[in-house]
Protein backbone atom coordinates (compact mmCIF):
# COMPACT_ATOMS: atom_id res chain seq x y z
CA UNK A 1 0.00 0.00 0.00
CA UNK A 2 1.37 3.42 -0.99
CA UNK A 3 0.59 6.32 1.34
CA UNK A 4 0.05 9.74 -0.24
CA UNK A 5 1.05 12.87 1.67
CA UNK A 6 0.16 16.52 0.91
CA UNK A 7 3.13 18.61 -0.21
CA UNK A 8 2.23 21.43 2.18
CA UNK A 9 -0.05 22.22 5.07
CA UNK A 10 -1.33 20.12 7.97
CA UNK A 11 -1.34 16.33 7.80
CA UNK A 12 -3.09 13.60 9.76
CA UNK A 13 -1.19 10.35 10.10
CA UNK A 14 -2.57 6.88 10.74
CA UNK A 15 -0.51 5.92 13.78
CA UNK A 16 0.26 2.84 15.88
CA UNK A 17 1.15 4.01 19.38
CA UNK A 18 0.28 2.35 22.69
CA UNK A 19 -0.53 4.05 25.99
CA UNK A 20 2.58 4.82 28.02
CA UNK A 21 3.26 7.51 30.62
CA UNK A 22 5.45 9.38 28.13
CA UNK A 23 2.79 9.28 25.37
CA UNK A 24 -0.19 10.14 27.57
CA UNK A 25 -0.05 13.90 27.05
CA UNK A 26 0.13 13.45 23.28
CA UNK A 27 -2.74 10.98 23.18
CA UNK A 28 -4.99 13.04 25.45
CA UNK A 29 -4.35 16.22 23.45
CA UNK A 30 -2.56 18.05 26.27
CA UNK A 31 0.34 18.24 23.82
CA UNK A 32 -0.79 19.08 20.31
CA UNK A 33 0.31 20.52 17.01
CA UNK A 34 -1.28 22.67 14.32
CA UNK A 35 0.84 20.95 11.69
CA UNK A 36 0.44 17.24 12.43
CA UNK A 37 -2.46 15.23 13.78
CA UNK A 38 -2.51 11.56 14.72
CA UNK A 39 -5.18 8.99 13.98
CA UNK A 40 -4.37 6.49 16.71
CA UNK A 41 -5.71 3.53 14.79
CA UNK A 42 -3.33 0.86 16.05
CA UNK A 43 -4.25 -2.07 18.29
CA UNK A 44 -4.21 -1.69 22.06
CA UNK A 45 -1.18 -4.01 22.22
CA UNK A 46 1.33 -2.19 20.05
CA UNK A 47 3.33 -5.20 18.86
CA UNK A 48 0.22 -6.56 17.16
CA UNK A 49 0.55 -3.64 14.76
CA UNK A 50 4.20 -4.24 13.88
CA UNK A 51 3.55 -6.95 11.30
CA UNK A 52 0.99 -4.90 9.31
CA UNK A 53 3.27 -1.88 9.54
CA UNK A 54 6.25 -3.63 7.91
CA UNK A 55 4.31 -5.95 5.59
CA UNK A 56 1.42 -3.76 4.44
CA UNK A 57 2.46 -0.16 5.23
CA UNK A 58 -0.67 -0.05 7.38
CA UNK A 59 0.57 2.95 9.40
CA UNK A 60 2.35 6.13 8.33
CA UNK A 61 3.90 6.54 11.77
CA UNK A 62 4.19 4.86 15.12
CA UNK A 63 6.26 2.75 17.42
CA UNK A 64 8.28 -0.23 16.26
CA UNK A 65 10.52 -2.66 18.13
CA UNK A 66 14.11 -1.83 17.34
CA UNK A 67 15.00 -5.33 16.06
CA UNK A 68 11.98 -5.24 13.77
CA UNK A 69 13.20 -1.89 12.48
CA UNK A 70 16.72 -3.23 11.88
CA UNK A 71 15.25 -6.05 9.81
CA UNK A 72 12.93 -3.63 7.99
CA UNK A 73 15.98 -1.59 7.06
CA UNK A 74 17.79 -4.68 5.77
CA UNK A 75 14.82 -5.74 3.66
CA UNK A 76 14.22 -2.31 2.17
CA UNK A 77 10.97 -1.35 3.88
CA UNK A 78 10.04 2.32 3.43
CA UNK A 79 10.46 3.36 7.06
CA UNK A 80 12.88 5.69 8.79
CA UNK A 81 13.81 5.90 12.46
CA UNK A 82 13.38 8.89 14.74
CA UNK A 83 15.77 9.01 17.72
CA UNK A 84 12.83 8.78 20.12
CA UNK A 85 12.27 5.87 22.52
CA UNK A 86 8.63 5.38 23.48
CA UNK A 87 9.08 2.11 25.40
CA UNK A 88 12.18 1.15 27.33
CA UNK A 89 12.82 -1.02 30.37
CA UNK A 90 15.35 -3.29 32.01
CA UNK A 91 15.42 -6.82 30.53
CA UNK A 92 17.05 -9.08 33.12
CA UNK A 93 13.75 -9.78 34.89
CA UNK A 94 12.18 -11.23 31.74
CA UNK A 95 14.04 -14.57 31.73
CA UNK A 96 13.31 -17.40 34.15
CA UNK A 97 13.46 -21.16 34.47
CA UNK A 98 11.43 -24.05 35.86
CA UNK A 99 12.99 -25.51 39.02
CA UNK A 100 12.38 -28.95 37.51
CA UNK A 101 15.40 -28.17 35.29
CA UNK A 102 17.60 -27.87 38.37
CA UNK A 103 19.24 -24.74 39.70
CA UNK A 104 20.12 -22.82 36.55
CA UNK A 105 22.34 -19.75 36.30
CA UNK A 106 23.14 -17.50 33.34
CA UNK A 107 26.36 -19.44 32.73
CA UNK A 108 24.65 -22.85 32.62
CA UNK A 109 21.89 -22.64 30.02
CA UNK A 110 23.72 -23.98 26.97
CA UNK A 111 22.01 -27.17 25.80
CA UNK A 112 18.68 -26.13 27.34
CA UNK A 113 15.34 -25.31 25.72
CA UNK A 114 14.02 -21.82 26.33
CA UNK A 115 10.73 -20.47 25.03
CA UNK A 116 10.23 -17.02 23.53
CA UNK A 117 7.32 -15.52 21.62
CA UNK A 118 9.46 -15.02 18.52
CA UNK A 119 13.19 -15.42 18.00
CA UNK A 120 13.27 -11.87 16.61
CA UNK A 121 11.62 -10.33 19.68
CA UNK A 122 13.68 -7.37 20.85
CA UNK A 123 13.65 -8.41 24.50
CA UNK A 124 15.13 -11.75 23.47
CA UNK A 125 17.86 -10.08 21.43
CA UNK A 126 18.88 -7.95 24.41
CA UNK A 127 18.87 -10.88 26.82
CA UNK A 128 20.83 -13.16 24.49
CA UNK A 129 23.37 -10.36 23.99
CA UNK A 130 23.69 -9.89 27.73
CA UNK A 131 24.12 -13.64 28.25
CA UNK A 132 26.79 -13.78 25.55
CA UNK A 133 28.82 -10.72 26.44
CA UNK A 134 28.48 -10.74 30.23
CA UNK A 135 28.26 -14.48 30.96
CA UNK A 136 30.06 -16.23 28.10
CA UNK A 137 27.04 -18.06 26.74
CA UNK A 138 26.82 -18.96 23.05
CA UNK A 139 23.14 -18.31 22.19
CA UNK A 140 23.45 -20.73 19.25
CA UNK A 141 23.92 -23.54 21.78
CA UNK A 142 20.49 -22.90 23.30
CA UNK A 143 17.35 -24.21 21.58
CA UNK A 144 14.86 -21.38 21.29
CA UNK A 145 11.24 -22.57 21.09
CA UNK A 146 9.06 -19.97 19.37
CA UNK A 147 5.31 -19.41 19.17
CA UNK A 148 5.01 -16.75 16.46
CA UNK A 149 6.62 -15.87 13.13
CA UNK A 150 8.92 -12.91 12.68
CA UNK A 151 7.27 -9.61 11.74
CA UNK A 152 9.28 -9.56 8.49
CA UNK A 153 8.08 -12.21 6.04
CA UNK A 154 11.53 -12.35 4.43
CA UNK A 155 13.31 -13.50 7.60
CA UNK A 156 14.16 -17.15 8.28
CA UNK A 157 15.04 -18.37 11.78
CA UNK A 158 18.42 -20.04 12.40
CA UNK A 159 18.66 -23.83 12.87
CA UNK A 160 18.67 -23.70 16.69
CA UNK A 161 15.10 -22.36 16.65
CA UNK A 162 12.10 -24.69 16.69
CA UNK A 163 8.37 -24.05 16.55
CA UNK A 164 6.22 -24.98 19.53
CA UNK A 165 3.42 -27.48 18.86
CA UNK A 166 0.24 -25.83 17.54
CA UNK A 167 -2.04 -24.59 20.29
CA UNK A 168 0.63 -24.58 22.99
CA UNK A 169 1.18 -21.47 25.13
CA UNK A 170 4.53 -20.38 26.44
CA UNK A 171 3.60 -19.99 30.12
CA UNK A 172 1.78 -23.33 30.16
CA UNK A 173 4.83 -25.10 28.71
CA UNK A 174 7.12 -23.34 31.18
CA UNK A 175 5.00 -24.28 34.20
CA UNK A 176 4.63 -27.86 33.00
CA UNK A 177 8.39 -28.24 32.64
CA UNK A 178 8.12 -28.76 28.88
CA UNK A 179 10.55 -25.87 28.60
CA UNK A 180 13.61 -25.45 30.80
CA UNK A 181 13.02 -21.72 30.80
CA UNK A 182 11.49 -18.82 28.92
CA UNK A 183 11.78 -15.16 28.02
CA UNK A 184 8.44 -13.44 28.68
CA UNK A 185 7.27 -9.94 29.46
CA UNK A 186 6.50 -10.95 33.04
CA UNK A 187 7.42 -14.25 34.66
CA UNK A 188 4.54 -16.26 36.12
CA UNK A 189 4.08 -15.78 39.86
CA UNK A 190 4.49 -19.46 40.63
CA UNK A 191 6.83 -21.39 42.92
CA UNK A 192 7.87 -23.56 39.97
CA UNK A 193 9.51 -20.58 38.24
CA UNK A 194 12.56 -18.63 39.33
CA UNK A 195 14.37 -15.73 37.65
CA UNK A 196 17.56 -16.75 35.88
CA UNK A 197 19.32 -13.76 37.44
CA UNK A 198 18.92 -14.13 41.25
CA UNK A 199 18.61 -10.34 41.67
CA UNK A 200 17.43 -9.12 38.26
CA UNK A 201 17.08 -5.47 39.24
CA UNK A 202 20.60 -5.24 40.64
CA UNK A 203 22.03 -7.07 37.61
CA UNK A 204 20.18 -4.75 35.25
CA UNK A 205 21.28 -1.63 37.11
CA UNK A 206 24.90 -2.82 37.02
CA UNK A 207 24.64 -3.49 33.27
CA UNK A 208 23.17 -0.02 32.64
CA UNK A 209 25.93 1.59 34.71
CA UNK A 210 28.61 -0.34 32.81
CA UNK A 211 27.33 0.73 29.39
CA UNK A 212 25.96 4.12 30.32
CA UNK A 213 22.52 3.35 28.94
CA UNK A 214 19.46 1.23 29.57
CA UNK A 215 18.30 -1.14 26.82
CA UNK A 216 15.77 0.35 24.40
CA UNK A 217 12.76 -1.52 23.04
CA UNK A 218 10.32 0.50 20.93
CA UNK A 219 11.29 3.62 18.98
CA UNK A 220 9.19 5.89 16.79
CA UNK A 221 9.33 5.49 13.01
CA UNK A 222 7.72 7.25 10.08
CA UNK A 223 7.10 6.49 6.44
CA UNK A 224 10.29 7.25 4.52
CA UNK A 225 8.44 9.18 1.83
CA UNK A 226 6.89 11.43 4.47
CA UNK A 227 10.35 12.20 5.83
CA UNK A 228 11.64 12.92 2.34
CA UNK A 229 8.72 15.13 1.26
CA UNK A 230 7.84 16.75 4.58
CA UNK A 231 10.83 17.18 6.87
CA UNK A 232 8.86 19.93 8.62
CA UNK A 233 6.27 17.36 9.66
CA UNK A 234 8.89 14.92 10.90
CA UNK A 235 10.60 17.57 13.00
CA UNK A 236 7.21 18.50 14.44
CA UNK A 237 6.45 14.86 15.30
CA UNK A 238 9.72 14.73 17.19
CA UNK A 239 8.90 17.98 18.99
CA UNK A 240 5.53 16.79 20.26
CA UNK A 241 6.91 13.39 21.28
CA UNK A 242 9.62 15.09 23.29
CA UNK A 243 7.12 17.54 24.81
CA UNK A 244 4.89 14.64 25.82
CA UNK A 245 7.83 12.79 27.37
CA UNK A 246 8.73 15.82 29.43
CA UNK A 247 5.35 15.67 31.21
CA UNK A 248 6.04 12.15 32.56
CA UNK A 249 8.11 11.39 35.67
CA UNK A 250 11.35 9.41 35.38
CA UNK A 251 11.57 6.00 37.02
CA UNK A 252 14.28 5.60 39.63
CA UNK A 253 16.34 8.44 38.23
CA UNK A 254 17.04 6.51 35.01
CA UNK A 255 15.93 7.84 31.64
CA UNK A 256 14.47 4.75 29.96
CA UNK A 257 13.36 6.90 27.02
CA UNK A 258 16.42 8.66 25.61
CA UNK A 259 15.85 11.12 22.78
CA UNK A 260 18.35 12.40 20.25
CA UNK A 261 20.95 10.69 18.09
CA UNK A 262 23.74 11.38 20.58
CA UNK A 263 21.90 9.81 23.51
CA UNK A 264 20.88 6.80 21.43
CA UNK A 265 24.21 6.05 19.80
CA UNK A 266 25.41 3.64 22.50
CA UNK A 267 22.26 1.48 22.81
CA UNK A 268 21.92 1.38 19.02
CA UNK A 269 25.55 0.31 18.64
CA UNK A 270 24.88 -2.51 21.10
CA UNK A 271 21.65 -3.78 19.56
CA UNK A 272 23.01 -3.67 15.99
CA UNK A 273 25.98 -5.75 17.19
CA UNK A 274 23.75 -8.23 19.01
CA UNK A 275 21.40 -8.52 16.04
CA UNK A 276 24.24 -9.40 13.69
CA UNK A 277 25.82 -11.88 16.09
CA UNK A 278 22.51 -13.67 16.59
CA UNK A 279 21.68 -13.96 12.91
CA UNK A 280 18.86 -11.42 13.07
CA UNK A 281 20.55 -9.33 10.38
CA UNK A 282 23.01 -10.58 7.73
CA UNK A 283 25.38 -7.69 8.38
CA UNK A 284 26.00 -5.18 11.14
CA UNK A 285 24.16 -1.98 10.42
CA UNK A 286 25.80 1.27 11.41
CA UNK A 287 23.96 3.69 13.65
CA UNK A 288 24.03 6.48 11.08
CA UNK A 289 22.35 4.42 8.36
CA UNK A 290 19.32 3.91 10.60
CA UNK A 291 18.40 7.57 10.08
CA UNK A 292 17.98 9.85 7.09
CA UNK A 293 19.10 13.43 6.49
CA UNK A 294 16.24 14.78 8.59
CA UNK A 295 16.03 12.34 11.50
CA UNK A 296 19.79 12.01 11.80
CA UNK A 297 20.04 15.64 12.95
CA UNK A 298 17.48 15.43 15.76
CA UNK A 299 18.71 15.99 19.30
CA UNK A 300 17.00 16.46 22.65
Amino acid sequence: MTIAFPSAGPVTLRTNLADYPITRALKTGDVRSDLVGFDFAGPKVAHEGFKPMVREAAFAAGELAIVTYLQARIYGKPLVLLPAVVMGRFQHQCIGYNVKAGALAPETIEGRRFGIRSYTQTTGAWIRGILQHEHGINPAKVTWVIFEDAHLAEYRDPPNVERAPAGKKINDMLLAGELDGAIVGELPHDARVRPLFPDPEAAAAAWAKKYGTPPVNHLFVVDAELSKRRPDVVREIYRVLLASKETAPQRGGIDFHPFGVTALRKPLELITEYAFEQGLTPRKLTVDELFDDTTGTLEA
